[in-house]
């Protein structure tokens, strides 16, 4: 059977993913069929990209995702456009919103408050809670 996994990249205590298409009988990190994506736990909120029309042709063939990458693709809407498709909806539709930019969308870089000179972690994080409780 064929499934869609992660396979651990990076170095020791620093582990970044690829989404993979693998046979469920090879080991973690060995021999796959395609790489469908990426998935960086590390950042806040995690990173994750997916290559769209590959993760929904090997859906559409039978490959079956590890629970890891089902929520992985629950998260970017993957799953909800493979319902549609097997409803009816053009594949051409559903890559085309997949692939229209996300408004909402943080930085993951720039999600949490640097500190500034002279500045704990913790005091930067108090002092951007006040600046928020001052705002409202």
């Amino acid at each position: 059977m064929v499934r869609i996994r992660l396979r651990r990249m990076g170095l020791k205590k620093q582990p970044s993913y690829r989404i993979v298409v693998a046979d469920q009988r090879s080991a973690r990190t060995g021999g796959f069929i395609e790489i469908v994506g990426n998935h960086n736990p590390r950042t806040e909120p995690p990173t994750d990209l997916v290559v769209e029309d590959r993760i929904l042709h090997w859906l559409s063939v039978g490959a079956q995702p590890t629970g890891a990458v089902a929520s992985i693709l629950k998260r970017t809407g993957t799953m909800d456009r493979f319902d549609r498709l097997k409803k009816g909806e053009s594949l051409e539709a559903l890559l085309a919103e997949a692939a229209a930019p996300k408004v909402d969308t943080v930085s993951a870089k720039t999600h949490r408050a640097s500190p500034g000179a002279g500045q704990s972690a913790k005091k930067a994080k108090e002092a951007a809670a006040q600046a928020a409780d001052s705002a409202e």
